[in-house]
């Protein structure tokens, strides 16, 4: 049997978003700067897209910006105000579990003479709205938080911290690509300045994203060219992405309840077994406010990249971090983050499931885990410390 359980990392598009798609990559093919009945074909298209997500999102549609990406999101939310912003010494606020892309951003912009603020966050995972206002500072440009987090889908207080930001006068960006398609999102209630997100985690098309900004908020251009996107983004419009976009976002909202009932209580299942019948093994993160689809494992005395692969020959495939990091010999931020060690944040394996997922295929994929965790941990050295009924 073959199990996919890295929904986290992507997921596989849905038929009747590609059905919406496959007009604009044939009939209405046409380029939405062009002046001609192909390109109004095509731009009438998209504004039609940006209005619905839009709508979903409860924002105008000159708020709807399209990017490659959460990741050019998240670059572009923070290049774009620190770049527009007239202080000569300018301070950020994030924290430190937040995705790669946030981070490397922050870490080139301290290279670049920027102050970043990183805010802890508790063994939870979760960030005190408080610490946040704690930090803020006479100079500071911009707080980032995200929405949830991508390894142990922790669910922060976003309308608190926003309302704090709000109260201060700064703007407050969240990088909701894991949230958007399992939360409602609604950036008036919750506060929310700015906000990106990407299709494939919602069963759209990869290479699109969204990026939300209020009106108001000054951010710079992170891409010169041409005019599109208000003027604020150049290339040529994926018309047959944002198409897709808007769909995926649109039929995953209106199916959203029944989706999260059935997924959650598929992953409570594997949850449940898995600490019942697989020892020294812990849930990172926490049981509630959490997101849906999430589970995330620490199986002690195991590299979490030894077990992803001996799951991957039993064809499972399950996630070990940020599908961004991969590769990566680092060991898990965000583990490290909530407390855990070294040996934890090496340790931790994500389990990620999706609309597709079974019950069959939950138990299939716990009954393989348990031998595998066994297997690899045939070592003296875990048999004696496991005997004495200690935790590594």
């Amino acid at each position: 049997m073959k199990v996919y359980l890295d929904y986290a990392a992507t997921t596989p598009p849905d038929e009747r978003v590609l059905k919406k798609m496959l007009p604009c990559m044939t009939e209405v093919f046409g380029n939405a700067s062009s002046l001609h009945s192909y390109g109004r074909a095509a731009l009438s298209a998209v504004d039609r897209a940006r209005d619905e997500i839009a709508s979903i999102l409860h924002c105008s549609a000159s708020e709807i910006f399209f990017t490659s990406g959460g990741t050019e999101s998240d670059n572009w939310a923070l290049r774009g105000v620190v770049s527009a912003s007239s202080l000569s010494k300018k301070h950020i606020i994030t924290t430190r579990i937040e995705h790669p892309a946030i981070l490397s951003t922050c870490q080139e912009l301290e290279r670049e003479g920027c102050e970043v603020t990183y805010v802890g966050v508790d063994e939870k995972g979760f960030v005190d709205p408080n610490d946040v206002f704690a930090a803020i500072r006479d100079n500071t440009v911009l707080v980032a938080v995200m929405t949830a987090n991508n390894e142990i889908g922790t669910i922060q207080p976003i309308a608190d911290i926003g309302a704090l930001c709000r109260e201060k006068g700064i703007p407050f960006y969240t990088d909701a690509v894991q949230a958007v398609g399992s939360i409602r999102i609604d950036v008036q209630a919750m506060n929310i300045d700015m906000l990106g997100f990407s299709a494939h985690k919602i069963y759209g098309p990869k290479g699109v994203g969204v990026l939300y900004v209020k009106n108001g908020v000054r951010f710079d251009s992170l891409i010169y060219g041409g005019e599109q996107e208000h003027g604020k983004r150049a290339g040529t419009t994926n018309t047959p992405g944002i198409v897709g976009t808007a769909e995926a976002l649109r039929l995953t909202v209106e199916e959203m309840e029944e989706s999260n009932e059935r997924i959650k209580a598929l992953r409570d299942r594997f949850i449940e077994r898995a600490e019942k019948e697989i020892p020294f093994c812990r849930l990172a993160g926490a049981r509630e406010n959490r997101l849906v689809g999430n589970a995330d494992f620490i199986f002690d005395g195991i590299r979490g990249e030894s077990l992803l692969m001996a799951l991957d020959m039993a064809g499972i495939a399950v996630g070990s971090g940020s599908a961004c990091s991969s590769g990566s010999q680092n060991p898990s931020h965000v583990i490290l983050a909530i407390g855990g060690s070294d040996e934890d944040a090496r340790s931790s394996v994500r389990f990620s499931f999706g609309k597709h997922t079974t019950q069959e295929e939950v138990d299939y994929v716990v009954d393989v885990l348990k031998s595998k965790v066994e297997k690899l941990r045939e070592t003296t050295l875990f048999k004696v410390i496991a005997a004495k009924g200690e935790r590594l």
